[in-house]
């Protein structure tokens, strides 16, 4: 069964490009993994306006900059794969590093903002931050991977299929 196009485009637009139609099929629900997990805890660290678990997130996403997997991806390719027999995910490519990598300076300023009490602020941060992240984990829509490609003018190298 072929990929619908609009989520093919949009995961492409991710940096996840190369992957035929079947491994996109099975792939495609669990390239949500580790943004909709990264939503949950935003959504945990804004509600309780809790620094601390913004800043552990930030620390997470800072992590998914500096390494080809992110965090919340390895649970999944070392765990949660062998439960759901599906393949692992593909390496992260630029686009969504950069994504990550936005998302930590913004988790970061969040974190700070609860931190000094200063909780509009907080709020004012993290719920668009929030929003953000849920339409990347809803809809593979991704407003820093649009970003990331209207700024380089270009798709950059497709993320590797295999995962480690």
């Amino acid at each position: 069964m072929p990929v619908n196009p609009t989520v093919r485009s949009r995961l492409e637009a991710q940096g996840f490009c190369g992957l035929d139609d079947a491994a996109l099929q099975q792939l495609a629900p669990w390239l949500r993994w580790s943004p909709a997990i990264g939503t949950l805890v935003m959504v945990i660290g804004v509600a309780f306006q809790s620094s601390a678990v913004l800043w552990l997130l930030a620390a997470t996403t800072l992590v998914g900059v500096l390494l080809p997997s992110h965090p919340f991806d390895l649970l999944y390719n070392h765990g949660v794969r062998y439960l759901t027999r599906t393949p692992p995910l593909p390496k992260q490519g630029p686009q969504r590093r950069f994504a990550s990598g936005l998302a930590t300076v913004w988790l970061i300023a969040t974190a700070w903002a609860f931190h000094i009490g200063s909780d509009t602020v907080g709020f004012a941060l993290g719920i668009p931050l929030i929003v953000v992240a849920a339409l990347v984990s809803t809809t593979h829509f991704c407003i820093p991977s649009l970003i990331f490609n209207t700024v380089f003018s270009r798709r950059i190298e497709p993320a590797s299929v295999g995962g480690t």
